[in-house]
């Protein structure tokens, strides 16, 4: 399938205008999100590789794919002959291989919604040394050759109640309009999702049609975007109201429309004229930051009441990848105000766990073994906030130890935590941290050991 895509893709490079000397296709969506949904999955349609990070670049002769050293095995096995898998950290970036191997005036196609504006900007300074040119494309290609492309999933809103957020919308836009003008901003375009989200409500927030955000932000360059509930205040008291309930003061001063060039994606940039955009990160990742006081600490997340441990079974019970990661979930569900997981979870035993990202499947997984290595790598959604296992804490669930390291940057978290890992082994006495029964469960960076 990806195979006869890409030839497909290519004939539509060839018949472009200005014909297309290469094609770009990153994993991003419209957002710049880095889980997408399955009908964003361009990048693992035409390629085969289903790693949730990496960029294609097809050209008419060669097939390249990057992606960073947690899926260097994973692209190995799932790309064909046609591709070439170029290491993240080891071979030259896409943009300088490019300018080293395509020609002078070579175009290369990109579609701006799924390109932010800062790597766009990295692009063309990179290309203009060999008067390379970066070409926006009004369709994407990979669409045009996905005939049985995934439908859009329509899902229900949910809006946080005040006891969650902390905060009112009111307050929020209050704040982020005080920010605004602290900074000599007229307005913000806000593309993430998650801040987005983070600003819903159903009486203070204007929802309008998706395809009309190219021209509404034209409009609000130009200072003429009036919200519905502007028009109605303006026809209630007379006043000159734009961009939703700010009155227009008649000041002669440039308005700068604030963006964030990591975020905001290359078509709605193009909207706006360079001169007036303020370009920074977004003022509301601060706020996304800010969390509620109440914490729920790593140990909690994996124990049970005492007088459910079980024990007269240990011996004769199989415990599998998929078994134990069903467990440990189960110990999460019981939490309050628990949703789901915030990830895949990776469980893996032995050599599995030398593959980063791994996905046990219930009809393949492998045992655990009490002389193999146990790797749990897991996190969880709950409505309060979002939980993954990380490098501040390491707990050893059968005591009640437990070690924090609040503000130490992450590389020495790592060592302070695998020494205290170890620690923790070396202290039962046991001549081999393997061979005993898995009922200890060790946070250390990034990952969890069960031994």
């Amino acid at each position: 399938m990806a195979s006869d895509s890409l030839d497909e893709l290519r004939s539509l490079m060839k018949s472009h205008s200005p014909p297309l000397d290469a094609l770009v296709v990153p994993s991003e969506d419209n957002h710049q999100s880095e889980y997408v949904s399955d009908r964003d999955k361009r990048r693992e349609f035409i390629s085969g590789f289903t790693g949730s990070a990496g960029l294609a670049l097809i050209t008419m002769n060669e097939a390249l794919l990057w992606t960073d050293g947690r899926y260097f095995l994973q692209a190995t096995q799932q790309l064909s002959d046609r591709w070439k898998l170029m290491r993240i950290g080891e071979d030259p970036a896409v943009e300088n291989w490019i300018v080293d191997n395509l020609q002078s005036d070579a175009a290369v196609g990109i579609d701006p919604w799924c390109v932010s504006v800062d790597t766009a900007q990295r692009w063309t300074q990179a290309f203009s040394k060999s008067r390379q040119k970066l070409i926006q494309l009004s369709v994407n290609l990979v669409d045009e050759v996905w005939r049985d492309r995934p439908a859009a999933e329509i899902r229900p809103v949910t809006l946080q109640p005040f006891k969650f957020a902390g905060c009112t919308v009111a307050d929020k836009l209050k704040n982020l309009r005080e920010k605004l003008v602290q900074d000599k901003a007229y307005g913000i375009i806000v593309t993430a999702l998650d801040e987005v989200h983070s600003s819903l409500s159903e009486n203070d927030i204007e929802v309008r049609e998706y395809n009309t955000v190219s021209s509404d932000v034209s409009l609000l360059a130009s200072g003429k975007l009036i919200s519905s509930f502007a028009a109605k205040a303006s026809e209630e008291n007379g006043e000159n109201v734009v961009n939703a309930g700010h009155i227009e003061d008649g000041s002669q001063e440039k308005k700068l429309i604030w963006i964030d060039p990591a975020s905001c994606c290359l078509a709605l940039y193009s909207n706006l004229n360079s001169d007036q955009v303020l370009m920074q990160q977004s003022p509301l990742a601060l706020a996304k930051a800010i969390k509620m006081q109440k914490v729920y600490g790593a140990a909690g997340f994996f124990t049970e009441p005492e007088e459910t441990h079980k024990r007269k079974h240990q011996e004769t019970e199989k415990l599998t990848e998929v078994s134990v990661s069903d467990k440990l979930e189960s110990f999460r569900a019981k939490k309050e105000h628990f949703k789901g997981l915030s990830f895949p979870t990776i469980s893996s035993v032995g050599p599995n766990a030398s593959i980063i990202h791994y996905k046990p499947e219930a009809g393949t997984c492998a045992e655990l073994d009490a002389d193999s290595i146990y790797l749990f790598d897991s996190g969880a959604q709950f409505e309060t906030w979002t939980f993954g296992i990380g490098r501040r804490s390491i707990t050893q669930i059968t005591g009640s130890s437990a070690h924090s390291f609040p503000g130490m940057e992450a590389e020495r978290t790592d060592s302070v935590a695998c020494c205290l890992a170890w620690e923790l082994v070396n202290r039962s006495g046991a001549s081999s941290p393997m061979r005993r029964p898995l009922t200890q469960l060790v946070c250390v960076p990034l990952h969890c050991v069960l031994y």
